[in-house]
């Protein structure tokens, strides 16, 4: 089956392409599957269901995908700077991932390096997580933002709009804040350190917010390609609840972990506790400020309450 046949067509009024699982998994017919089981382990986030099957079906397809629109850009780039009698000043192809807490989003950024650092012409691939550009916890105190943690307030859009443009420009050498899940806070003196890239990918929960002010840049307007990971919000409130458990046992085993606050905690408690942060700050954060941004993303995945990808939209051009 061609691609052309592969993909049914949303009606003329939608801005996308809708492909079920089914066809889209077709596109990746005669392609070879470039991670290994063990590689796949590792990539995978708590509770993601993420294994060779998903990858082969849904990731490889997509990673084509990205590479056709990646060259297309260098093309274009290259093209542009000929008419203008230029020298070739291609700058790093920008990529952003965004969604919920818990949907996936940080384990198909991490898949999504993997998979494009393996194209031809581009092995130097950076992931960079908007994590980095939250405001210090001791900051977030001073503004009364710590139970707002995640909604776009709590950034420092600012220098997110900076580093980015700075990528975006071709700067040598760009450094981004480092956030430590299992600190829960900022890193004094940590950074990120990108030096001009290939591709970069941007994961974070609020990348495609629409600028505050008419006068200010959109941090979408600085990608190349947008993808949105979505899901039912019950699913993704299944899934946090699961992801919490996770990080709590896991916090046995470690004594720096954020989450040994919890660890005395009975299982029943520990859903309670989770449930009420989903309900006080994930969801409101989720219907207010990250769902809204859903239809400026190129590409959406639609995962089903199996955390599996089960339709893809692809947004016309």
């Amino acid at each position: 089956m061609s691609a052309d046949e592969a993909t049914t067509v949303a009606p003329a009024n939608s801005l996308y392409r809708e492909i079920s699982r089914h066809d889209w998994a077709t596109l990746a017919s005669g392609r070879t599957q470039p991670l290994s089981e063990t590689e796949i382990v590792q990539i995978r986030g708590l509770g993601d269901r993420l294994d060779m099957a998903e990858v082969a079906q849904v990731y490889v397809p997509l990673s084509r995908l990205l590479s056709l629109y990646a060259q297309s850009t260098k093309r274009l780039g290259a093209e542009t700077a000929d008419f203008l009698g230029e020298t070739d000043t291609t700058t790093p192809f920008i990529i952003g991932v965004a969604g919920s807490v818990a949907v996936g989003k940080s384990t198909i950024a991490r898949l999504l390096r993997e998979l494009t650092s393996r194209w031809p012409g581009t092995p130097r691939v950076e992931l960079v997580t908007t994590d980095g550009f939250l405001y210090p916890n001791a900051e977030l105190e001073r503004r009364g933002l710590m139970e707002r943690k995640g909604f776009p307030e709590s950034y420092d859009r600012r220098a997110l709009v900076s580093f980015l443009t700075e990528v975006k420009s071709g700067a040598p050498e760009v450094r981004a804040p480092f956030y430590s899940h299992m600190r829960y806070d900022i890193v004094p003196d940590a950074v990120v350190t990108v030096r001009r890239p290939d591709i970069v990918i941007v994961e974070g929960l609020n990348v495609l917010q629409p600028p505050p002010s008419p006068n200010d840049v959109a941090i979408s307007e600085l990608f190349d390609f947008s993808i949105f990971v979505d899901a039912d919000a019950e699913h993704i409130a299944q899934w946090y609840v699961e992801r919490f458990l996770a990080l709590r046992r896991a916090a046995f085993s470690n004594p720096n972990s954020f989450f040994n606050v919890f660890a005395q905690l009975s299982d029943d408690e520990a859903v309670e506790r989770a449930m009420g942060y989903w309900n006080d700050i994930n969801l409101p954060n989720l219907v207010e400020n990250v769902l809204p941004t859903r239809h400026r993303a190129s590409l959406v995945l639609q995962k089903s309450a199996g955390h599996t990808v089960e339709r893809v939209l692809l947004r016309k051009l």
